[in-house]
C-alpha cells in the first residue's frame, strides 16, 4: 500500500511515443496545405495543449503569422485555426498508432502501481477520435488505464484543472494532494498544479528532449545532461514538484516521497 491513491499519466512523451514524435510532422504538413512553412521547433513549442489551442499558438508565432498574412491577405483568425484543425485531426488519426509504442519501463510501472492498489488515470491533449487509434495498440502492449480524459471531452482543457477534476470523479480518489500527475509538457504539469496534485515532470522521454531512446543512448552524457537541464527548467517553471528522466523512475520517487 501507499499513501498515494492514484497516478494520472499523460500519453505521448509520457507512457507512449518516446520523444513525442506523432504530432510533429502532421502539424508541419497541415500548415503546408495552406502554403505555410512551419518548423519542427515551432510545432513542438506549444506541445501538451489541446490541439486546437496548439494550432492557435502556432498561428500566433510571429513568423507563421507573417507568412499567413502574406499568403492570405490578413492575420490568422480563429476561423483559420478551425480550417487547419479540420485538416490536422484526420491526418494525425492516420499516423498516431505508428507512434504508440510504450515507453521503456511503462508497463512495469503500471504493474508496480497496481500491486499497491493505486488507481491509474490518464489525460491527453489528443482528441477522442485520435485516442481511439491509440487505445487498442496500448492495450495490446499491456497498458489499459482506468480512465481517459481527452482534449475534446470537456468544455475546457489544459492548463486548467477540469480534466483532473473529472479524473477524481472517475477514479473516486481525493483529496488532490494524494494524486500524482505525471507529464512531459508545461500545460500538462500546469493541469496538475491547478488541480492541487503532486506533479512529476519527465525530462528525457518527452517533447523537450525530442529524442528516441536510441538517439539519447548515442549522445555524450554532457549533451544528455544539457537536454535534461533544459527540460527540467521548463517543467519546474510550470510548477513541477519533481522532475525525473522517464516513468521508469517513478517507483523510486514514490518510495522516497513515502519515506519523507
Amino acid at each position: 500500500m501507499t499513501k498515494f491513491k492514484a497516478v494520472v499519466f499523460d500519453w505521448a512523451g509520457t507512457m507512449i511515443d518516446f520523444g513525442s514524435f506523432a504530432p510533429m510532422g502532421v502539424f508541419v504538413k497541415a500548415f503546408e496545405k495552406f502554403g505555410i512553412t512551419a518548423t519542427i521547433e515551432q510545432a513542438r513549442a506549444p506541445m501538451g495543449a489541446p490541439k486546437w489551442d496548439h494550432i492557435r499558438s502556432m498561428m500566433d508565432d510571429p513568423d507563421i503569422a507573417a507568412q499567413w498574412t502574406d499568403k492570405h491577405g490578413a492575420a490568422p483568425t480563429d476561423a483559420d485555426v478551425d480550417a487547419v484543425y479540420k485538416i490536422f485531426v484526420p491526418m494525425n488519426e492516420e499516423v498516431v498508432a505508428d507512434f504508440a509504442t510504450l515507453v521503456p519501463g511503462a508497463k512495469e510501472v503500471v504493474t508496480w502501481l497496481r500491486a499497491r492498489s493505486m488507481k491509474i488515470g490518464s489525460t491527453t491533449g489528443y482528441t477522442r477520435s485520435i485516442m481511439k487509434r491509440v487505445l487498442p495498440v496500448a492495450a495490446a502492449q499491456g497498458y489499459e488505464p482506468d480512465n481517459l480524459i481527452c482534449a475534446d471531452d470537456l468544455p475546457e482543457g489544459r492548463p486548467g484543472p477540469i480534466g483532473m477534476y473529472q479524473c477524481f470523479v472517475d477514479l473516486v480518489v481525493y483529496p488532490p494532494e494524494l494524486v500524482i500527475k505525471v507529464d512531459d509538457t508545461e500545460p500538462g504539469i500546469a493541469e496538475g498544479v491547478a488541480a492541487g496534485c503532486v506533479t512529476v515532470g519527465l525530462a528525457l522521454s518527452g517533447n523537450y528532449a525530442g529524442k528516441t531512446p536510441e538517439e539519447l543512448a548515442a549522445l555524450p552524457e554532457s549533451e544528455v545532461d544539457a537536454l535534461r537541464q533544459l527540460a527540467t527548467e521548463k517543467l519546474t517553471a510550470a510548477g513541477a514538484d519533481h522532475v525525473i528522466d522517464t516513468v521508469a523512475d517513478l517507483p523510486a520517487l514514490i518510495e522516497r516521497l513515502e519515506q519523507a
